[in-house]
C-alpha cells in the first residue's frame, strides 16, 4: 500500500509520531515531508492549512488535516479499528482516555520549569491503572480484542515517552510493561524503534534526553 504524503513539524512527535508508528508497523509505504519549525514560521505553508496547522496528510486526492482523523482514517483503511462496531466503539474508548492522559502529559512538557512533574508522577498510577486492568484480562495481547488498533499504537507511543519522564513509571504495572515489551518486539516497530530516525526525533523542544 502506498500513501501519498505526510507533513508534518518534527519539533513536536507527541500527537504526530503514531502517525508514522502506524505506517512503519504496516509496512506502507508513503513519503515524509518534515517541516522545522524555522521553515514552518518563513514559509507560507501555514496560510495554505485548512485550520492553520499541521500534519497534513494526502492519501490520492484526499487531504487530511487534523491528527486524531488523520490517525482514524489509516486506521480504517490498514484493518486496525476492530473486527466490528462493538470492537470500533472500545477502541474509541481507550483512544478518548489515552488522549486525555496525552493532553495532561503535553500541557506538563509546555511548562517552563519542573513545578508540576512531581504532583503529574503522583497522579500517573491513577491514570494507568484502567490500562493495566484491561491489559490483566485473559488475552491482554491488546486494548481491544485480538488484533493491534489504533489505540495500540497511541498507548505504546505515550507509555515510551513516560518512560523517558520517569524511568521506574510503570514498576507497579507489570501487565504494562509485559505489554510495551511485546509491542515493541514486532519487526517493524523494533527497527524503527531502534532507528536514528526515531531517536533523534525530540519529543518536545529541549525536553528529549
Amino acid at each position: 500500500m502506498y500513501l501519498n504524503r505526510i507533513s508534518m513539524v518534527c519539533a513536536l512527535t507527541g500527537r504526530a509520531e503514531v502517525i508514522r508508528v502506524m505506517l512503519k508497523d504496516q509496512g506502507a509505504e508513503f513519503d515524509e515531508k518534515v517541516i522545522t519549525m524555522e521553515m514552518w514560521k518563513e514559509s507560507t505553508l501555514k496560510a495554505s492549512c485548512l485550520f492553520g496547522q499541521l500534519p497534513i496528510f494526502e492519501d490520492g486526492d484526499l487531504t487530511l488535516y487534523q491528527t486524531n482523523a488523520i490517525r482514524r482514517h489509516l486506521a480504517r483503511k490498514l484493518g486496525l479499528y476492530g473486527k466490528d462496531q462493538r470492537e470500533a466503539a472500545l477502541i474509541d474508548m481507550m483512544d478518548e482516555a489515552i488522549q486525555d492522559l496525552l493532553n495532561k502529559y503535553i500541557k506538563l512538557m509546555f511548562e517552563k520549569d519542573d513545578s508540576g512533574k512531581e504532583g503529574y508522577l503522583k497522579a500517573l498510577p491513577t491514570d494507568l491503572k484502567p490500562f493495566e486492568k484491561t491489559l490483566s484480562g485473559d488475552k491482554g495481547s491488546f486494548l481491544v480484542g485480538d488484533k493491534i488498533s489504533l489505540a495500540d499504537y497511541a498507548l505504546v507511543i505515550l507509555l515510551i515517552h513516560h518512560q523517558v519522564l520517569s524511568p521506574p513509571c510503570l514498576h507497579a504495572f507489570p501487565s504494562l510493561q509485559s505489554y510495551l515489551k511485546r509491542l515493541c518486539a514486532r519487526p517493524n516497530l523494533h527497527a524503527y524503534f531502534h532507528s536514528d530516525d526515531f531517536k533523534n526525533r525530540p519529543i518536545i523542544p529541549g525536553k528529549r534526553t
